[in-house]
């Protein structure tokens, strides 16, 4: 069972002190004898699957080009493949495969609202991505076989990139630090920071542990958004104290002054700036899939409990909670908002946040609460 990450001579407070968000760090036998629970075939019979988002790089070394192309595929597809470098990428493989929680539990360091998911890569000997970079924090774990890691230097909207290629290429790219990770090895990049990975030898297998982080864009129109959609029209800009002007077609300080009260009054308000937030960063990676087809009754979940089923959580679901004020938790699974005050919902909550076994009291408000989360898609009742 993984759940702990071997820092050497740092520690998780360390790290965070001193590398996260900072500057990349290598970290030799990270997880020493790590086995990955899924092969090179099942992640290929992945990226068969419709539901799943893959894709498959291949590289022309004699001319530089790159292709691309998107799952689902066929089993003939990888039969096909020639001598050229290649790479296929499987997205959000946790939500897939439940066998990898115990490493997502490993990086519980972290708050779980940053994290996006686990992407598994295989290459063929040379093959790789290019050089490029992300918008997030990434820990990339090296599964099986061998990769090279070039690299260094900030890299942003502003850089130039190749205009030829169907992936995002760094065309001037000079690395700072190399290193080849073996099994158990793991590379840490902080948000733009350039990097290129290639496969040395073949049947090299790399699992990348994304965390999101919302750009400023995205918080401030989502946010003012949802704060325009719960106003009501009859809210209007008001001058009451309005004074003779001796210029009528200028807007005067005042009329600023004003302006910026009606926007600071709902900017301040942290409660609707919380539930927002939440909301937010709990939606489901993949909206589509979410839901339950066949919804629970209160009289059903009762019999099932009853026989034995175990709650578990969506392997795709995101939940996360805030102590509002005494007695108040809201809870936030994949977009929804939950306000709790009954002691045995709290604790059936925060069973969930913390990625617990899920145990249930008879209590009403618990049960509603359950209730209402399995017919939403984000738990559902384990019948083994």
């Amino acid at each position: 069972m993984i759940n702990e990450i071997h820092w050497g001579d740092l520690s998780a407070e360390q790290f965070l002190r001193e590398y996260w968000q900072k500057k990349p760090l290598l970290i030799r036998n990270a997880f020493p004898d790590f086995t990955p629970c899924i092969s090179a075939d099942e992640l290929a019979g992945l990226a068969c699957e419709e539901d799943i988002e893959s894709r498959l790089i291949e590289t022309d070394v004699t001319d530089g080009t790159w292709a691309l192309e998107h799952g689902p595929f066929s089993e003939e597809r990888f039969s096909r493949l020639g001598n050229k470098p290649w790479t296929l990428l499987v997205q959000a493989v946790d939500h897939w495969v439940p066998e990898v929680a115990p490493l997502m539990q490993a990086f519980n360091f972290i708050p779980q609202w940053r994290r996006d998911d686990l992407m598994i890569s295989y290459a063929s000997d040379g093959g790789g991505v290019g050089p490029h970079y992300d918008n997030y924090d990434v820990f990339l774990l090296q599964a099986e076989g061998v990769r090279r890691w070039e690299f260094g230097g900030l890299f942003g909207e502003e850089s130039p990139r190749r205009d030829d290629t169907p992936v995002m290429i760094l065309p001037e790219w000079q690395a700072e630090q190399s290193a080849d990770l073996n099994p158990g090895d793991m590379l840490y990049l902080p948000p733009r920071v350039g990097h290129n990975g290639v496969g040395v030898g073949d049947g090299c297998m790399t699992w990348s542990i994304g965390f999101r982080a919302p750009s400023q864009n995205e918080v401030l129109q989502g946010f003012t958004q949802a704060l325009c959609d719960g106003l009501s029209s009859d809210l209007r800009y008001e001058d009451k104290d309005l004074q003779l002007q001796t210029q009528p077609g200028e807007i005067d300080a005042s009329a600023i002054k004003r302006v910026h009260a009606i926007i600071q009054q709902h900017l301040n308000d942290t409660d609707a700036l919380t539930r927002w937030f939440g909301c937010s960063m709990t939606e489901p990676k993949y909206p589509d899939l979410a839901g339950n087809d066949e919804p629970y009754t209160l009289a059903e979940l009762h019999e099932a409990l009853e026989a034995g089923a175990e709650i578990q959580a969506n392997e795709g679901s995101r939940f996360a909670f805030v102590n509002q004020e005494h007695p108040v938790v809201i809870l936030f699974a994949d977009g929804h908002a939950f306000e709790l005050y009954a002691p045995a919902a709290k604790e059936f909550a925060l069973q969930l946040c913390a990625q617990e076994a899920l145990f249930i009291q008879r209590d009403e408000a618990a049960e509603t609460l359950l209730l209402q989360l399995l017919n939403q898609g984000s738990l559902y009742l384990n019948m083994a």
